[in-house]
């Protein structure tokens, strides 16, 4: 398995690869779950190689943790998977 950091680069910037519905499956502290958003909610700032973040419902910025990551999804495919 390559670590999250190498593929999340490779979603990045493979035009090829990342043209799928790419779903990612973090550990959510707060909720003590896993919760999933769409790779197109996400977003990276540049020069960050350790977060990606998204905005919620209310507007809210989230910061992740890329070693939160648990899980990815490629077209409804898991592709990476980390113990949980």
């Amino acid at each position: 398995m390559i670590p999250i950091h190498e593929l999340m680069n490779r979603i990045r910037w493979d035009e090829d690869f990342a043209d799928a519905d790419i779903i990612i499956g973090y550990y959510d502290r707060q909720e003590k779950e896993i919760i999933w958003r769409s790779l197109t909610e996400c977003f990276f700032e540049d020069g960050d190689h350790y977060f990606f973040h998204f905005i919620d419902d209310d507007g809210e910025q989230h910061s992740v943790p890329l070693h939160r990551i648990k899980e990815v999804m490629r077209n409804g495919e898991r592709i990476w998977h980390r113990e949980h």
